[in-house]
């Protein structure tokens, strides 16, 4: 199992903005142990530009970046297995989530919406959001899945959301 690579869900209602950039982190340092996507359960199909200039500027470049329905992930035989789900919204958190395959280990890390601040505040909103993203998932792609009991691992996981 060493050479596993672990499938991590962000999720956020629109998935335009805190759910992408968290994409974008996890596939930068995840050193390929970790493959990072994104969905929403209620999607902008926009991703906010501001997120992609946020990323632009930490020199992380996000392949086809898209806003997307978490139903992509709930079919079966299309959606890679997850391991990890992770929400990164309250809103998202609080919903009645599909079924995922394979039970993958699911957490919330609340992150304010950068997208919902005044216009003239957004570029440092962005900055701020990106930084607690980057710091949990730094902490989470320092993590070995295979050397922790299920239990532990999503002890592990959920913990993470009280670090800013």
């Amino acid at each position: 199992m060493q050479n596993k690579i672990y499938n991590v869900l962000f999720l956020c209602t629109g998935n335009s903005a805190r759910s992408i950039l968290a994409e974008g982190i996890l596939n930068h340092i995840g050193h390929g142990r970790f493959r990072a996507f994104s969905a929403g359960s209620m999607p902008t199909g926009v991703v906010n530009p501001y997120a992609l200039k946020q990323l632009e500027k930490e020199n992380i470049v996000l392949k086809n970046p898209r806003s997307k329905s978490w139903e992509e992930f709930a079919q079966p035989d299309a959606a890679p297995q997850l391991d990890f789900v992770i929400t990164v919204c309250d809103n998202a958190a609080g919903e009645m989530c599909p079924i995922w395959a394979g039970q993958p280990i699911t957490a919330h890390w609340g992150v304010f919406d950068p997208a919902a601040v005044e216009e003239e505040q957004k570029n440092i909103a962005f900055a701020q959001a990106f930084v607690i993203l980057h710091r949990r998932i730094s902490l989470f792609a320092s993590l070995n899945p295979s050397s922790l009991n299920q239990l532990a691992l999503e002890k592990s996981v959920r913990e993470i959301a009280l670090v800013n």
